[in-house]
């Protein structure tokens, strides 16, 4: 009877706190980025992405796959690309209109369809496959990780309330539950560049974190085996990743804010001739 009040209290207060604690949503959907985008219109947006009413130009976004801090993110979540995820939160707000430039992937493989058509005589007159229709990219966005990893969260001494779901064993479960919480944390930024000059426009940071409750459940019994192939096999992944996104959606949202109110740095006698600073 110990151990029956021992699995059945521990396993509602991970429902309980799978239900409080897992809160990374956003507006109408379910996570930091939800919905779709198509030209200028919006679909099921999040409420609280930043928006412009009209781009303030072209973008090119890198994909990150060359950065130093891929090949580690990418171990820890088995995320395989944060772009897609940014393309939309862009094209989503109106800010920005995007090109293919800065994913090399997509760029070569546009090219080497744009060639084809362009070179193998088999589609039909008219089809305007000259040169000059490729639109340029005005502005390069760099988004990078700072940091992504666990830390023991503070969350664990406020379970002790937990107890009376199932006595003395509950507060047992609740006690386990609470010392296993971990807590992701992302931190990221975002440059953006102005592509003639080379010039910094903006840059901003971004922040998010996200309870993981995938070793207490493990504890409890409710997580996979060995296989990892239980009903919350894949739970230990998604919140580091949840993390990330919103991490990126802060920061998107802040740099929008600031280059709605930008103004051009001029430098006395010319930009690149040498500044205040000139030496003798």
């Amino acid at each position: 009877m110990a151990g029956s009040w021992f699995w059945h209290g521990g396993a509602l207060a991970a429902a309980l706190l799978m239900a409080g604690c897992n809160g990374l949503s956003q507006g109408t959907g379910s996570g930091p980025v939800t919905g779709a985008a198509a030209g200028g219109t919006s679909v099921n947006a999040v409420d609280s992405l930043q928006r412009c009413s009209e781009p303030l130009g072209t973008l090119a976004v890198d994909d990150g796959r060359n950065q130093a801090w891929w090949g580690p993110f990418y171990q820890r979540t088995q995320v395989t690309s944060v772009e897609p995820m940014i393309r939309l939160v862009v094209q989503q707000s109106n800010c920005f209109l995007i090109t293919s430039v800065g994913n090399l992937r997509m760029e070569n493989r546009l090219s080497g369809i744009t060639q084809y058509q362009r070179n193998s005589g088999e589609f039909r007159a008219g089809s305007n496959q000259q040169r000059g229709q490729r639109v340029a990219a005005d502005y390069y966005l760099e988004p990078a990780i700072l940091f992504a990893g666990d830390t023991t969260s503070g969350l664990a001494g406020g379970l002790g309330g937990l107890g009376g779901l199932g006595g003395r064993w509950g507060g047992v479960a609740a006690g386990a539950l609470g010392g296993a919480l971990r807590q992701n944390s992302t931190s990221v930024t975002m440059s953006l560049l102005d592509i003639r000059s080379g010039v910094q426009i903006a840059a901003s940071e971004g922040s998010s974190t996200a309870t993981n409750l995938g070793a207490s459940l493990a504890g409890l019994g409710l997580g996979a085996g060995g296989g990892g192939g239980g009903m919350m096999s894949g739970f230990t992944r998604t919140p580091q990743g949840q993390a990330t996104v919103a991490a990126f959606v802060d920061a998107y949202n802040k740099m929008v804010v600031a280059t709605r109110s930008y103004r051009a740095q001029s430098v006395r006698g010319g930009s690149g001739t040498g500044g205040l600073l000139r030496v003798n």
